[in-house]
């Protein structure tokens, strides 16, 4: 207990540290890397969902990735109902929209929600493809 008064600031750091890790792993979704979403896309056929706006989606998206924006995500989830039981992993450009857009998915009774850690500057560092074509 000295120990902890004499280094307060230390144990506050480290109360806060976990505080914020337990709040970002229950915001939604598993996150995945690129590799990992790569082997999903391949191996189980997932669905890619890109919440990002229409201009950030046309300068370049992963390949067949459906586009929703988290902004409208509420009102057109049905298009994803008979996807429910499959892997769908969510990208926006850094990560964060797409988390909220699990929560989302997963409050709605979707299985099986990832998001790609990093969003699409994580793909495509990695050296991933993308696409420039209009879905």
């Amino acid at each position: 207990m000295e120990f902890i008064q004499q280094n307060w600031y230390w144990a506050a750091l480290a109360a806060v540290s976990g505080s914020l890790l337990i709040f970002t792993s229950f915001k939604g979704g598993r996150g995945v890397s690129p590799a990992q979403a790569t082997m999903l896309i391949n191996r189980e056929d997932a669905l890619v969902v890109d919440v990002r706006e229409a201009g950030e989606y046309a300068a370049g998206h992963l390949l067949n990735a459906r586009h929703i924006p988290l902004g409208e995500l509420d009102k057109r989830i049905g298009e994803l109902d008979k996807f429910k039981d499959k892997p769908i992993i969510l990208n926006c450009q850094s990560g964060s929209r797409s988390a909220s857009a699990c929560g989302i998915l997963q409050k709605a009774g979707f299985a099986r929600v990832h998001n790609l850690e990093g969003g699409i500057a994580a793909w495509e560092q990695a050296g991933m493809p993308i696409s420039r074509r209009k879905k």
